[in-house]
């Protein structure tokens, strides 16, 4: 499990084997590492065969000699899976892909609108909060009050929710659009807006 501490006999145990393969590998005898390392014939030999622990002294030392890092010789866990893998769900024909993983607050997803989606007349509600929108690809039609507009890749929404706003998609390619949207009508706070073109 993520951010759980390693087992640390399971660790030492297994740097014996690494080390010996390491000077095999370099085609060294015990004496030979002996020489380069200052450490005793005795000790390594005691090192590789897991009978004596070692310190990070030892390891420091023995690292320079093999010139590897100070990780492959203790084989740390590899670094998680970066990847953000969220459970994406679909609602009125719309897909969501959440962003933000904590509940309350700002709430950011990612939405995919179908292509001529949808299949009926404009019907604008109203409901609570504070909406902003970015699309990222396709066409999405906003009817937010009076205003019939038609968006592209690049441009950017923002209103209160209270306003009668519906979106749609007129065209033949899904829309994808970034969305963050404030439950309890908090605003975004744009700080810098691209240059009229």
């Amino acid at each position: 499990m993520d951010g759980e501490l390693p087992d640390v006999d399971g660790v030492l145990e297994s740097v014996g084997p690494r080390l010996r393969a390491l000077r095999q590998q370099n085609s060294a005898t015990l004496a030979q590492l002996s020489e380069t390392t200052g450490i005793s014939v005795s000790t390594l030999s005691r090192l590789e065969s897991g009978q004596r622990k070692p310190t990070l002294e030892l390891l420091l030392a023995l690292a320079r000699a093999h010139q590897v890092p100070l990780d492959e010789l203790v084989g740390t866990a590899p670094t998680s899976d970066p990847r953000l893998h969220t459970n994406s769900f679909v609602r009125h024909g719309i897909t969501f892909f959440p962003l933000t993983r904590r509940p309350g607050g700002l709430r950011a997803y990612k939405q995919i609108f179908p292509p001529h989606w949808p299949d009926t007349d404009p019907d604008p509600r109203v409901h609570e909060g504070y909406e902003w929108a970015y699309v990222l690809s396709g066409q999405l039609r906003l009817i937010l009050g009076e205003h019939d507009v038609i968006l592209k890749p690049g441009e950017v929404v923002e209103f209160d929710t209270h306003v009668p706003h519906w979106f749609g998609n007129p065209g033949d390619v899904p829309c994808e659009v970034l969305a963050l949207f404030g439950p309890q009508g908090e605003r975004f706070h744009v700080r810098a807006r691209p240059a009229p073109s």
